[in-house]
């Protein structure tokens, strides 16, 4: 019996070698993490220049050729306050106009998480470049009054913080940059968020989902909910009162452009509602109640001098010059 046993184990044995072997799927294949593509720009006249204490309290600075004092482009990069980079931006077109343009990095909200309300790190980051760069003004032939400020989404919503913020110079400190004033002489932005308030968000766009993260805490990346936002709003009216755009709109304000890449459909759901142009809309219609100059683009709409923000800088920076 042990011999017959044996023997079928043996046959077992061939047949399972002489058996064609599965073939086996091909592992898939690791995606890597895209690069991230960045204009190709000039030499910097000035890179990466501490203007805090923070690894990314830093800017590049280019200088146009002038015989006198330029105006400045101060531009502010998006990505939610949680990444993003100074790169990304063309400066070519504001050289050629003898136009300077400083481009800054700031502390990610994700990098800040003491700071009560979080958004006031990348927001007061912003205000303290403008007042280095101001320091600056005579070494590189800066034009102190004219600087305007550009950026995309939630560089877009600094941009609108500095327009309409009070100045924050403080004429008793014994730092001469905690002097500079952190006034524009105008801002011209990109699918900006003019409110942080999430029941306006919701009255103008009812599938509104941004905003909780500049004024809760991140779970470890997490953002909170919108909901989460919307239900802490009466505890944090007074977070909302000093940095949503919106609520800082007074008549001593400088003129801006807004401009959005879809039509405005007040109260109804959008496809990004992140970067809606219903943003635009209210935020024009609030500044023309504060005599403030609002210029609004989205896609069709007619009563338009100009036609970019680029464009706009550019006049803008250089009325009257």
């Amino acid at each position: 019996m042990k011999l017959i046993l044996s023997l079928l184990m043996l046959a077992a044995v061939a047949f399972a070698a002489d058996a064609p072997a599965k073939k086996q799927a091909p592992a898939p294949a690791k995606k890597s993490a895209a690069k991230k593509v960045y204009p190709k720009n000039p030499p910097k006249t000035v890179a990466d220049f501490k203007y805090g204490p923070h690894e990314r309290n830093v800017l590049d600075f280019w200088q146009a050729k002038s015989d006198k004092p330029t105006p400045l482009l101060f531009y502010i990069h998006g990505g939610g306050w949680m990444g993003g980079d100074k790169a990304g931006i063309v400066v070519e077109p504001f050289l050629k106009e003898g136009i300077s343009v400083v481009s800054i990095n700031y502390r990610y909200i994700s990098q800040a998480q003491e700071e009560v309300p979080p958004v006031k790190a990348p927001l007061h980051d912003a205000a303290l470049a403008l007042q280095t760069v101001r320091s600056k003004a005579a070494e590189w032939n800066i034009d102190k009054a004219r600087i305007g400020a550009s950026g995309g989404s939630a560089g877009a919503c600094s941009s609108l913080w500095l327009a309409f913020h009070p100045d924050m110079a403080d004429a008793k400190s014994s730092s001469p940059i905690a002097r500079e004033s952190t006034r524009l002489w105008c801002a011209a932005v990109n699918g900006a968020q003019t409110t942080l308030d999430p029941q306006q968000m919701k009255e103008w766009t009812p599938n509104s989902k941004y905003g909780g993260h500049a004024f809760l805490s991140l779970t470890g990346q997490e953002r909170p909910t919108f909901e989460a936002f919307l239900a802490a709003r009466e505890k944090i009216l007074p977070w909302i009162a000093e940095f949503s755009p919106y609520a800082l709109v007074s008549s001593d304000d400088p003129a801006i452009y807004l401009s959005f890449n879809a039509v405005p459909a007040m109260g109804q759901d959008q496809k990004d509602p992140t970067h809606t142009a219903n943003f635009g809309v209210k935020l024009q219609e609030h500044c023309k109640a504060k005599g403030v100059t609002c210029e609004l683009f989205y896609p069709g709409v007619t009563d338009l001098k100009h036609k970019s923000t680029t464009e706009y800088l550019i006049w803008k920076l250089k009325e009257g010059i």
